[in-house]
């Protein structure tokens, strides 16, 4: 992996192309917490979240990473779950789509990815805007974007002249920084 979006872009497609029922797939910035404020999604969607674990360097600019990945699958319904109800298989349609990204992911590598494995399934408040639960997935990535967006430049043999400069004089204490007329 040399870019993170890599990684997002594959899960992503793989969640586009094998669960029709999932109608939007966004990287996670706590959309839920802001939805007057966000921009309107349908449901149910599933947001997709990294972070790092572990880090071991692997040789020059090359770090072997244990990344979990967080899908946290949302899902609006005023349908319910009680046993009994009229719209129960509705409303449990959620379950079959948390199974679903579980059946997905769990045992399975890709391009930029090892094998993932679930390493923790939970609810996570929502507030009052429906439901929350987030699967979490623990794989190997490599990363060499250090390695290859980095480039050492060879100095030998080459001269380096040092100019001495003139002091920058301070501004005022009165005048900006800054430019405010924007």
């Amino acid at each position: 992996m040399i870019y993170w979006s890599e990684l997002y872009k594959e899960i992503t497609d793989r969640i586009k192309n094998n669960l029709p029922d999932v109608r939007w797939v966004d990287l996670w910035h706590e959309q839920i917490n802001y939805l007057t404020e966000e921009l309107p999604f349908p449901t149910p969607a599933v947001f997709v979240g990294f972070g790092t674990r572990e880090t071991d360097d692997a040789g020059t600019l090359v770090q072997n990473l244990t990344v979990q990945v967080d899908l946290r699958l949302f899902y609006e319904t005023f349908s319910d779950t009680y046993d009994g109800s009229a719209n129960q298989d509705k409303a449990l349609a959620f379950l079959d789509r948390l199974t679903e990204l579980h059946a997905l992911f769990h045992g399975k590598s890709g391009q930029y990815f090892t094998e993932m494995r679930r390493i923790d399934m939970s609810r996570e408040e929502s507030g009052d805007a429906g439901n929350l639960y987030r699967i979490s997935f623990e794989c190997l990535v490599t990363d060499y974007s250090a390695q290859v967006l980095f480039t050492e430049a060879d100095m030998n043999g080459r001269e380096i002249e040092v100019e001495r400069a003139s002091a920058v004089t301070p501004p005022n204490s009165g005048d900006n920084m800054f430019d405010t007329n924007i």
